[in-house]
């Protein structure tokens, strides 16, 4: 008999903590939660102050169950689901299946997986804390109330298998106002003149800034010929030198916002599959003799705190890898943002001495990449800021002024680990000019004037939505990963190049909730609900009354809807082929990863076909088929022969029409961290890196 039953939400987080306690500790996992609103009805009694009806999960039943037999067998039980309001639901649930006093010390709550962590952790068990169960049960509500009583009227009206969420409708509706931004979007002519200079055998580059001392913005190809027509001669001079010496300052841990961002950035990580390698390196790795080790702190944060242990250990690190001079000393907090609940600390290793290098021999690839990127960003932000050595000149010729400006690291600082990535590839000049004074005379080689039209605003990356989500004050950490993955499933928007485009389907279901359920895509009344959830979770408001606050509102829409509302026929794209099988016409379908063709007999005839998309290039290998590009059971593009399975060639670079200059064979796009390269695959013919 185990005098302790521990109860946690996953096996790997199981097995680590047990290994922690010793004996006297059980530890079972419930696979999640236990209990949940029935899928077959509403299962929230309205008239009854919204109560919920709650009911064991299909197929929890025997984990339940033993559970409940190794419930009998202890003295004491600790519940430890993750420190969130999910995980406090879970608790409670838990509770009540058990029998368990809620206002016990049952309760357990850790941010690390270690085994400091979880001894100190069990000295102070606390009671279930009821206003994050009601932060929890309100929000499932109302997303409840939503999408069961919205989703049958898009059914009815529309297609089956829609849903309309709160978090997921405000995604797709940024999404679509993006598009709709991109297509009005009209492009403004401007020009730049560039120039290159000579200060003796030294080169370097400066800008048209503007006439005299002012600032000026050329629009035409007019304006630039009067600026041309303006210089003398190809002599410049010197007019200022400024020198100055900046510091920039390193990024903040991570959150479940910003990690998400980086991931996708660096690593190439969609979403939601950061999510699941964090939970991995939270829950435990077996380090071999170490044994299981959770390898950094809980995931589900949107605070950037630093325990001051964690503090301190990074600094004896740094001190002794990089030297005192690289440790930036007391940390200033990032301010809070209004709508952070700042529950845990920021995301960070569980030891700054676990180098990713020795880690690397337990971890998979991706494991390791994206701890290596943890480790490097918490470090980073521990350490002194870079010091940048500036200087921006201008030459001046008659009353035409131009710029030149550069850059050196003085003292690298935190850029010896790190540096936060960007969504905007701007593209930095490094390096300093040449030893340049006020009066100096600079020779001109070349002006080189450049035509260009401002651009639309980007569409919106996985990245770029979840830091636009946030900054709303849309959804919480534990959503952003499930909503991209909702909105992409019930075929409202398609990736394209990894950027977000709306389809049909999701433009006509946002446009009948627009015109009968303006609220639920209304972003400021979703960021206050947030709030509301916030308050609730802080004790300073009641559950039932923001619920029925929204209902009130929502009931009368929702009858208005169901008289109101059209149905609407979605038309399928006709493919311009027919049938292989019945010789019905082929028509274009939305699923979940993109488009396909599908028969239009569809359910008597079921025969599908991938869009195939040609490069123009011939098979290098049997010289009859034609390359075409295919997508992995991963969805990871790669290019291969039409005549497949008779030809087998395949790549996973694309491909060009051009043979290799120098010895025939097959010129490939290599694509490298900073653009593209053509390479030849026979031989190590190389041609200049494209932006």
């Amino acid at each position: 008999m185990s005098d302790f039953l521990v109860i946690v939400e996953s096996p790997a987080k199981a097995k680590t903590i047990e290994r922690y306690l010793g004996k006297k500790y059980k530890v079972k996992a419930s696979m999640g939660h236990i209990r949940d609103l029935p899928k077959s009805q509403m299962g929230i009694d309205i008239e009854n102050q919204y109560a919920p009806k709650y009911i064991t999960i299909r197929g929890k039943g025997p984990v339940l169950k033993e559970i409940k037999t190794a419930a009998k067998k202890a003295k004491k039980i600790f519940l430890a689901a993750d420190p969130d309001r999910e995980g406090e639901a879970i608790a409670w649930h838990l509770a009540n299946s058990l029998n368990l006093d809620t206002t016990s010390n049952c309760r357990v709550v850790f941010n690390e997986i270690t085994k400091d962590a979880i001894k100190e952790s069990f000295k102070y068990p606390r009671p279930i804390d009821m206003d994050l169960v009601d932060a929890q049960q309100a929000r499932r509500i109302l997303d409840r109330l939503v999408g069961y009583n919205i989703s049958p009227l898009l059914w009815k009206k529309v297609k089956k298998g829609l849903s309309a969420g709160r978090v997921q409708s405000v995604a797709v509706r940024l999404i679509i106002e993006r598009e709709k931004e991109i297509k009005s979007f009209e492009p403004k002519e401007y020009w730049t003149i560039e120039g290159d200079f000579l200060k003796g055998k030294e080169t370097f580059e400066a800008a048209f800034y503007g006439i005299g001392a002012k600032k000026l913005e050329l629009q035409s190809e007019e304006e630039v010929k009067n600026i041309l027509n303006k210089l003398s001669d190809n002599v410049f001079t010197i007019t200022t030198v400024t020198k100055k010496e900046r510091k920039r300052n390193p990024a903040p841990p991570f959150t479940t916002s910003s990690l998400q961002q980086e991931a996708a950035r660096k690593l190439n990580f969609r979403a939601k599959k950061t999510m699941m390698l964090s939970q991995q390196l939270y829950e435990g790795i077996d380090l071999g003799k170490e044994g299981t080790v959770g390898l950094i702190t809980y995931m589900r944060t949107d605070s950037t705190r630093v325990s001051e242990i964690a503090q301190t250990e990074a600094r004896e690190y740094i001190e002794s890898a990089f030297g005192k001079e690289y440790y930036q000393g007391a940390v200033k907090r990032e301010k809070k943002q209004v709508n952070a609940q700042d529950a845990h600390e920021a995301i960070r290793p569980t030891s700054s001495l676990r180098e990713p290098s020795k880690m690397k021999q337990f971890l998979s690839r991706d494991q390791f990449r994206l701890y290596k990127l943890i480790w490097e960003r918490f470090l980073a932000s521990q350490m002194s800021p870079a010091v940048m050595d500036t200087m921006s000149v201008d030459l001046q010729n008659g009353e035409v002024v131009f710029r030149a400006t550069g850059s050196a690291v003085k003292f690298p600082g935190f850029m010896k680990v790190y540096v936060e990535g960007s969504d905007d590839q701007i593209e930095e000049k490094d390096g300093l000019l040449p030893d340049l004074k006020v009066g100096d005379k600079i020779f001109n080689k070349d002006i080189n004037p450049k035509q260009h039209f401002t651009q639309p605003p980007p569409r919106y990356t996985e990245a770029r939505l979840v830091k636009a989500l946030e900054e709303l004050g849309i959804g919480r950490p534990s959503t952003y990963a499930p909503t991209l993955d909702t909105i992409q499933k019930r075929g409202y928007v398609a990736l394209e190049n990894k950027r977000f485009v709306p389809t049909e389907l999701g433009e006509i279901v946002m446009g009948l909730i627009l015109e009968f359920f303006p609220e639920i895509i209304d972003v400021e009344f979703t960021a206050k609900m947030e709030k509301d959830l916030d308050d609730v979770e802080a004790g300073k408001e009641n559950w039932v009354a923001i619920i029925d606050h929204f209902y009130r509102d929502f009931e009368p829409r929702l009858e208005k809807a169901e008289k109101e509302m059209e149905k609407v026929e979605i038309k399928d794209e006709p493919a311009g082929e027919d049938c292989q099988e019945c010789g019905n016409p082929m028509v274009f379908k939305m699923g979940r990863y993109g488009k396909f063709m599908a028969c239009s007999n569809f359910p008597d005839c079921r025969n599908t076909k991938p869009i195939v998309k040609e490069i123009g290039v011939k098979c290098p290998k049997c010289k009859e088929g034609n390359i075409i590009e295919r997508k992995s059971k991963k969805r990871r593009i790669f290019y291969g022969c039409d005549t497949f399975p008779n030809c087998d060639f395949i790549s996973w670079d694309k491909p060009i029409s051009r043979s290799c200059p120098k010895c025939e064979g097959l010129l490939v796009e290599k694509k490298l961290k900073k653009g593209i390269q053509v390479q030849c695959t026979e031989c190590d013919y190389k041609e200049k890196q494209q932006s």
